[in-house]
């Protein structure tokens, strides 16, 4: 569907001139006196993860992009990709490696994220807003170590390195958070 420039909002997947997909992140509308308006654009290409800025006028036309989100389960990996499993219809579709990255750090099988579709295509994951992964490798707590500001390298067992409290050991399940990669809490 196309509408004009000016109706685009934050949040918004629009399709670029290039026919790829662009997250639109931000958006500043400029009006200098009499001189013809601007609105500048701070685009995400879903595809690569480029950020670019695009001025355009608010009367240009632009088609947006239906994004179809479905919940599903990550189940393995293999060759060819990560495989995630659609809860509802049992469909299973593989998501190649170069399209989720470092997304996949947070994911261990059985856990349930949210896959967009474009066209039928699988083009990205929606990860939940937080994680638990079990630490595998740590140093252990010292003695008369004071636990203000005081963080350490851990190793999870996905491979995601993050920085935790000395009182944090091997074996432990903590809560990370996806959206920065840091720890947030020890899980009981």
């Amino acid at each position: 569907m196309a509408i004009e420039f000016n109706e685009v909002r934050k949040g918004m997947v629009i399709v670029g001139d290039d026919n790829q997909l662009y997250h639109v992140l931000d958006r500043n509308l400029n009006t200098p006196g009499n001189w013809r308006a601007m609105l500048t654009l701070k685009l995400r290409n879903l595809k690569t993860g480029t950020i670019i800025e695009k001025r355009v006028r608010p009367d240009d036309k632009v088609e947006t992009a239906f994004l179809d989100k479905r919940e599903m389960e990550y189940i393995y990996q293999d060759t060819s990709g990560y495989v995630f499993m659609d809860l509802e219809t049992y469909d299973q579709v593989t998501l190649a490696p170069d399209l989720v990255g470092e997304l996949m750090q947070y994911m261990k099988p059985n856990t349930r994220a949210m896959v967009i579709f474009f066209e039928g295509k699988p083009i990205s994951v929606e990860l939940p807003a937080t994680v638990e992964l079990e630490v595998v490798e740590t140093e252990p707590m010292l003695k008369g170590a004071t636990a203000a500001a005081q963080y350490k390298p851990a190793i999870l067992e996905t491979g995601l390195r993050v920085l935790v409290p000395p009182f944090v050991n091997v074996g432990e399940k903590i809560k990370v958070d996806t959206r920065t990669g840091e720890y947030l809490e020890r899980v009981k």
